[in-house]
């Protein structure tokens, strides 16, 4: 199957840009370099997707645990957002592509956080892909904030003890996750990860339930159009079972042929 057929399967793509440093020793550069350049490959990356028809492109830019980084390194990230906003956020609304951030921003400088409610309100009628970028984010936060959410939906203030302990015991998996900060979007369908490291780190816990995940060794500045393409085309060739064994999914595709 070729890419453009594979990218058809992919509505939500996830990606953790992982390497930069790494990729800067490597090509015997200072460390901040390899974050700018890592800037300029999600440029490309974004350029790609939409390329690909994938609908929903969500970025892992900047942990919660990434305040445990140097100040200086954490920093220049920050001028590094601003940058990228000032810069990007004309040709993000000329491609129609709706721009969010999610995390809590609320450590964020007052000009961070102006600039991206900025962009986030001029996007957000665009019908396009949407770009996700999830800063200060972690997947346990998400899930516990959205937990209170839920808490808090079901007490109007005059609701008893009883009456609460039915409404939480009644409360389904869709109940909780809409309160979740992507609770409005498909869950994901691929997950990358680059740089060679093989875990997750506490990136979209619960979205990432059933997708399939995808490790490279490429650094993140190095990952480009034909990395994309190389992840969607493994893709293709999974399975995705959801719980059901291979002969249950052969049955399934048969009786919808029939």
């Amino acid at each position: 199957m070729g890419s453009n057929e594979s990218a058809a399967q992919v509505k939500h793509l996830a990606v953790v840009m992982d390497g930069n440093q790494r990729w800067a020793r490597a090509n015997g550069l200072p460390g901040p370099e390899g974050h700018r350049e890592g800037a300029k490959a999600v440029k490309t990356l974004v350029k790609s997707a939409v390329k690909s028809g994938i609908k929903y492109l969500t970025l892992f830019a900047f942990s919660s645990e990434n305040w445990r980084r140097p100040p200086y390194e954490v920093e220049l990230l920050m001028q590094l957002f601003v940058t990228a906003l000032d810069d990007q956020i004309r040709e993000l609304h000329a491609n129609r592509i709706r721009l969010r951030f999610i995390g809590d921003l609320a450590p964020f400088s007052d000009l961070l956080k102006d600039k991206m409610n900025a962009a986030m309100e001029k996007t957000q009628k665009n019908t396009g892909m949407q770009l996700i970028i999830a800063v200060n984010y972690g997947g346990q936060w998400d899930i516990v904030q959205a937990a209170q959410k839920l808490a808090l939906s079901m007490n109007d203030g005059e609701t008893s003890a009883e009456e609460f302990k039915q409404n939480v015991l009644n409360a389904s998996q869709d109940d909780f996750a809409q309160y979740l900060s992507l609770g409005d979007i498909p869950p994901v369908d691929l997950f990358i990860r680059t740089s060679g490291e093989r875990r997750i780190s506490n990136f979209l816990l619960w979205q990432l339930a059933y997708a399939e995940l995808y490790f490279t060794d490429t650094f993140w500045p190095d990952f480009d159009e034909q990395a994309l393409k190389d992840a969607l085309d493994d893709f293709a060739r999974r399975q995705r079972r959801f719980g059901q064994s291979s002969e249950e999914l052969l049955k399934e595709s048969q009786d919808r042929k029939s």
